[in-house]
């Protein structure tokens, strides 16, 4: 079964404004909370599952550098004892044997680099694939209240910028920053095992670099971040002005929404500016302090050498070892930008991750009794409701309500009146802030949320399709539904005909949101949908008000056919959808004030009979 989307932003916030402004919200604005080590935690459960691939990588990574860092001690090798052996005996097999061990050794570590770098590529493309899948999940099963106040652009964020993020680092930065960290080790004990001056030496001039390079993290790593959020504030800037492309038009936003969108952009040009010029500021000191601390070191070591402390071989192996040492500092600028940018990446996905539903299921679910087969629908009861949305005041004050099994409830009233949160708490797209609603007696939060939607439906104004063919919209309502009983369902409504005359029949593809056909033919196939899921309760949320009066009728027809035999629950400003409930509710305030059969309601002098009496006069 399917739940068709709630009510617009608008309504939402409509209703949400009564009362004291709530504090600044830390979801709407970006800044998930999360537990300390929400981070490392997420990454180690991503790389939990490929332990073994993880271990061979460091295995061949450690193999790959031990063949690499060994050519320089063969070159002091031939330097102190090969040219000294064909020099005084004519013996020329050691140099032989070192130039054999050289092109094993260059072979050796080109061919281990490759299959290292083909396992690691490996292991990050299933990380990648696994947290996207992991935000997509998420971001279906989080509550409507997380998706009101975090935006659809910052999703998207998550699961592209910021994948990218982890996606550069994963296959590019990653593996150059563990050969690096590994070089640096083998060459610092290598460079010990040579001679421990030129050890001693070459740690020395390493000091100020990790100082560099520390104050480079914590400088680049608060800079990352914003410019995280910069690219969140553009993609959502595009995805909105998009996604509201008609009232952009009908309201010549063009011009505005161009200037706001240039801020945006220019705000993330200059973060991003920023970032470049922390990168190039840690490159220019580290050349200083590298090319400084080589001339140092050759100077110092000649010296040695030539007072008899130090053999020349030992020297050419130490100064390209120590040029070794230093020349990935440029591309190890590049890498820390890469960790720096995963790194705020990482926590924002972390923070959305950690971010759990505020309509969770129940640790002891209650299967409810089967409707018995002509059932009329389920009884549902409000029972001491109180409801406040946490971007504003109360909306529903102490609510009490019962819907017969059977009955179609009617719900009338102005904006803000409470009448889509009711809708919503029925559909548990909410939990109410105190209070119960029940099912049958039983507690919409003791329900698993499949059991809850294959019970109770609800169709909005929009009607969402997606994109796919008629058919599989209307199966939305029970997916392993055959050809046979969709097309039943569609005859029920009326659907059959138009849907029939379309190119492809129900294998018309109905595109973006169902652009391909007429908002009242999108309605008859939302209603086909519910007629297929067979609920109990039906909750109608403006279903008819953005249609034309023909296609008004025609989706009138089709809700009856909805409605009979079900517990319904109608929300109309057209007064004519009102006419086929057995019941009026007029709400004002988060209160009934009004309640009964619409005819008893039409003859009185009450709020209902003047709204029934000017809808009258304006169709005179």
């Amino acid at each position: 079964m399917s739940t068709t989307t709630a009510t617009t932003a608008e309504e939402s916030a409509g209703e949400a404004r009564p009362g004291e402004p709530a504090a600044p919200d830390p979801i709407a604005q970006d800044k998930l909370p999360a537990p300390k080590g929400a981070s490392r935690e997420l990454l180690f459960s991503l790389l939990r599952p490929h332990r073994a691939r993880v271990a061979l990588a460091s295995l061949l990574l450690l193999a790959q550098q031990s063949a690499v860092q060994g050519t320089p001690l063969l070159v002091a090798y031939a330097i102190d004892r090969g040219v000294p052996a064909v020099r005084d005996a004519g013996n020329y097999g050691p140099l032989i044997a070192v130039a054999v061990a050289y092109v094993i050794c260059s072979v050796g570590g080109g061919a281990l680099q490759h299959v290292f770098i083909r396992v690691v590529a490996r292991i990050s493309q299933r990380i990648l694939l696994e947290i996207r899948d992991r935000i997509y999940r998420h971001a279906q099963a989080l509550s409507l209240d997380f998706h009101d106040r975090y935006t659809s652009g910052r999703l998207i964020s998550r699961a592209t910028t910021d994948v990218q993020s982890l996606r550069e680092l994963l296959d590019e930065g990653l593996q150059e920053m563990l050969m690096v960290l590994v070089s640096v080790v083998y060459i610092g004990a290598l460079l010990f095992y040579l001679d421990l001056g030129l050890g001693g030496a070459a740690l020395v001039t390493f000091v100020p670099l990790l100082f560099l390079v520390q104050n480079y993290r914590r400088r680049s790593a608060e800079r990352f971040s914003r410019r995280s959020t910069a690219i969140a504030k553009v993609i959502v800037k595009f995805s909105e002005t998009l996604n509201g492309i008609r009232p952009v038009k009908a309201f010549r936003r063009e011009a505005a929404n161009d200037a706001g969108f240039e801020t945006l952009n220019r705000q993330h040009e200059r973060v991003n500016g920023d970032t470049i010029l922390e990168m190039a500021r840690f490159v220019l000191l580290s050349r200083m302090i590298a090319a400084t601390g080589v001339a140092a070191i050759v100077m110092w070591g000649a010296y040695r050498v030539a007072s008899g402390e130090l053999e020349l071989g030992a020297l050419a192996a130490g100064a390209l070892y120590i040029r070794r040492l230093y020349d990935p500092i440029d591309r190890f600028a590049m890498i820390l930008n890469n960790y720096q940018s995963a790194v705020a990446s990482l926590d924002k996905i972390a923070g959305l991750l950690a971010q759990r539903p505020d309509v969770p299921e129940p640790e002891r679910p209650v299967t409810p009794a089967p409707r018995a087969a002509g059932q009329p629908g389920r009884e549902v009861v409000f029972d001491g409701v109180r409801f406040a949305y946490r971007t504003g005041g109360e909306v529903l004050p102490a609510f009490d309500l019962t819907l017969p099994a059977g009955q179609t409830t009617a719900l009338v009233g102005a904006t803000g009146a409470g009448k889509s949160t009711l809708a919503k708490l029925l559909a548990r797209f909410y939990d109410p802030t105190e209070g119960r609603v029940l099912l049958d007696g039983t507690d919409l939060r003791d329900l698993t949320l499949a059991e809850l939607r294959r019970g109770v439906v609800m169709v909005t104004q929009e009607a969402f399709l997606f994109s796919g063919t008629v058919a599989e919209n209307i199966a939305i309502g029970k997916p392993d539904a055959d050809r046979e009983e969709i097309e039943r369902a569609a005859k029920a409504i009326g659907a059959h005909d138009f849907i029939t005359a379309l190119p492809d029949g129900y294998d018309t593809d109905v595109r973006k949101r169902g652009g391909r056909i007429s908002a009242g033919q999108r309605q008859l196939v939302a209603f086909a949908r519910v007629l297929l899921a067979d609920p109990s309760v039906v909750i109608l949320d403006e279903a008819t008000s953005s249609l034309d009066i023909p296609g008004e009728k025609a989706v009138q027809d089709a809700m009856e056919t909805v409605l009979r035999g079900r517990t319904a629950m109608v929300i109309a400003h057209r007064l004519s959808t009102v006419e086929i409930a057995d019941r009026v509710l007029v709400m004002e305030g988060g209160r009934i004030v009004e309640d009964g059969p619409p005819a008893d309601l039409i003859a009185g002098t009450g709020r209902f009979a003047n709204l029934h009496r000017a809808w009258r006069e304006s169709l005179a």
